[in-house]
């Protein structure tokens, strides 16, 4: 192979391994949700909050976490074990079909043992989630349907509690890719919901965790394939 084909190969490899990693946090251009100038105790700020299923809200707090990356966390504490209850903490400045998203989560107990992101969160009932699960040792990606959810796909991986873990989420059109403590897990593909939506923080009936770092960029918008 020629000198030139060897260094096209490199420039090409190079350039795709720099689109699958996820930039820092951005609305619009760039802005951050940072807890700094939150009260310890109080919901954080510029989030909608609610249940997809029945039984009690969540509680969702800001509090101190010495091994959080700047001391502070927020915390859904809510510990009702009713079956199919999903908690969630949507960030309302935000409604995007293509993104980036990570977040730091620190599952902390509950019997379920599940936390993630929620996006292209239409309404309650109708949205996409990847979640990390203690319990199962999994990461997953599902589609929650008429507030029915069906897995799409995911893989084991080692997720333990009381450990914070980074949870990454690449959405591009009706491709899916997930990331575990920033090493690709699997990709997917689904059609489910291809328009906007908003992205948050969701969590499975009585389990408790932390969330830090919660990273978000637009993605340049595409046409439906």
């Amino acid at each position: 192979m020629s000198g030139r084909a060897v260094a096209l190969r490199t420039i090409s490899a190079t350039m795709l391994l720099a689109s699958m990693v996820p930039p820092a946090f951005a609305v619009d251009a760039k802005a951050s949700i940072g807890l700094e100038e939150n009260r310890i105790g109080s919901p954080p700020e510029d989030f909608d909050f609610g249940i997809t299923g029945l039984g009690q809200p969540g509680e969702w707090s800001v509090v101190r976490d010495v091994t959080a990356i700047d001391g502070v966390a927020i915390e859904q504490s809510n510990m009702d074990p009713t079956e199919n209850r999903f908690p969630f903490a949507i960030y309302k400045p935000l409604s995007l079909k293509n993104l980036a998203a990570s977040i730091h989560l620190k599952l902390i107990k509950g019997t379920m043992q599940t936390a993630g992101i929620a996006f292209r969160f239409v309404n309650t009932d109708n949205y996409y989630v990847v979640s990390a699960s203690a319990l199962e040792e999994r990461i997953d990606l599902f589609h929650m349907l008429g507030g029915k959810m069906e897995r799409i796909g995911g893989t084991e991986a080692d997720v333990a509690l009381n450990h914070w873990h980074k949870l990454g989420l690449v959405a591009q059109g009706d491709q899916f890719t997930v990331s575990l403590d920033d090493a690709w897990l699997f990709t997917v593909w689904d059609r489910t919901f291809l328009t906007e939506g908003r992205v948050g923080l969701w969590t499975e009936e009585d389990n408790v965790t932390r969330f830090d770092q919660f990273k978000i960029k637009a993605l340049p918008w595409s046409e439906d394939r």
